[in-house]
């Protein structure tokens, strides 16, 4: 934590940030925006006493990384934030009520939406497929519960274009959730057990439609764990790699959307062009907001916030989907698919949301 805060103390204070944090743009209160949040850290590790606003401001932030695109110094928020969380559950300040009623279901349920373990294959187009590979495409929460397109799409497509892959019956959670709420030492026991079952398994590549289980394998199990023995990619990575070796299994069907960057899987893999270049080899019309790619608005649902500050969620992406002038909204992460259709039912926006694998799934031959 030291590091960290030796960094939040080079903040210069210039503000260039507060332009682009969504959580300041949409409340006003200074303290929900990432030069204040810097400063609240710094208390937070100097033992000083925290405001409950304060407290808020920690837990509050999606962990976007817009900040860090601009920030001229170089800071990284996000680690900032998330030492503040860990250090903030060591005192015994956090975290939340909430916070803990969501980790209780993932622990009783196994995963992060009060789903029914026994229904967690309905996404399936056929029977389960008892294959062993040492691929694993790994659906997540979200997909095999509330964005169900995304899984059956993946897996369809995936299949399609010739990957070996197997998939689990008994799934569970990546335990990202847990880790976004600051309890360090609860994540390492979950993460644990996972890495257990995946080396028993013999799994030396993972694949995730979700961009929540992408951050969650690729980068917080290696912070708690040390370095992992599989490979983590993004089911666009792999589609797209696949796209270039199998051109002609695509027809092209003409339509128009808003592609949305979303913040794991643009700001946090870089992967733009990609997504992008799937779309027009099925013959998709890519239209771009004004900030987009690396500079693309977050949709309000990561760093663990919508659970918890649903209001703030709902307006962050309600903000978002009036930027776009297209009916059909596509998107690589299942968070911001569903956070975005709430908001568009919710607000009566009459936006259609697709997770992308669905195109691809529209436009095999």
């Amino acid at each position: 934590m030291n590091d960290k805060i030796n960094q939040a103390k080079a903040c210069t204070e210039c503000g260039i940030c507060m332009d682009f944090c969504p959580t300041y743009q949409i409340t006003g209160e200074p303290l929900f925006s990432p030069m204040h949040r810097i400063e609240t850290a710094i208390k937070v590790s100097e033992g000083e006493e925290i405001s409950p606003l304060m407290l808020e401001s920690i837990y509050n932030c999606p962990k976007c990384m817009q900040c860090e695109t601009v920030c001229p110094s170089g800071i990284k928020v996000v680690e900032i934030i998330h030492g503040a969380r860990e250090e903030l559950v060591q005192r015994g300040l956090a975290p939340s009520e909430k916070h803990n009623k969501k980790i209780e279901e993932i622990l009783e349920k196994g995963n992060a939406v009060s789903g029914d373990p026994e229904r967690r294959l309905d996404w399936l187009p056929e029977e389960f497929p008892k294959h062993e590979s040492d691929t694993l495409l790994y659906l997540g929460c979200l997909p095999s519960y509330l964005v169900k397109d995304a899984a059956t799409s993946t897996y369809v497509v995936l299949k399609k274009l010739g990957l070996d892959f197997m998939i689990l019956k008994d799934e569970g959670c990546c335990g990202i959730y847990i880790y976004e709420s600051g309890r360090r030492d609860l994540a390492s026991e979950y993460f644990q057990k996972n890495v257990e079952r995946f080396k028993a398994l013999g799994i030396k590549k993972i694949i995730v439609p979700c961009s929540g289980c992408l951050k969650c394998f690729k980068y917080f199990y290696p912070d708690i764990l040390g370095e992992t023995e599989f490979a983590v990619h993004h089911a666009v990575e792999t589609i797209y790699d696949l796209l270039k070796e199998k051109p002609d299994v695509l027809k092209k069907v003409e339509r128009t959307v808003t592609y949305h960057d979303s913040c794991r899987v643009t700001r946090g893999e870089g992967l733009a062009e990609e997504p992008r270049e799937i779309l027009r080899l099925c013959g998709t019309e890519v239209r771009e907001i004004e900030r987009n790619k690396e500079e693309g608005t977050c949709c309000g649902a990561g760093g663990g916030i919508r659970s918890v500050y649903p209001k703030l969620s709902l307006e962050i992406a309600t903000s978002l989907l009036k930027t776009m002038n297209t009916e059909s909204v596509v998107t690589a992460c299942p968070f911001c698919a569903f956070n975005l259709y709430f908001a568009s039912r919710r607000k009566r926006l009459e936006k259609n949301l697709i997770y992308i694998t669905k195109i691809v799934q529209d436009s095999l031959r």
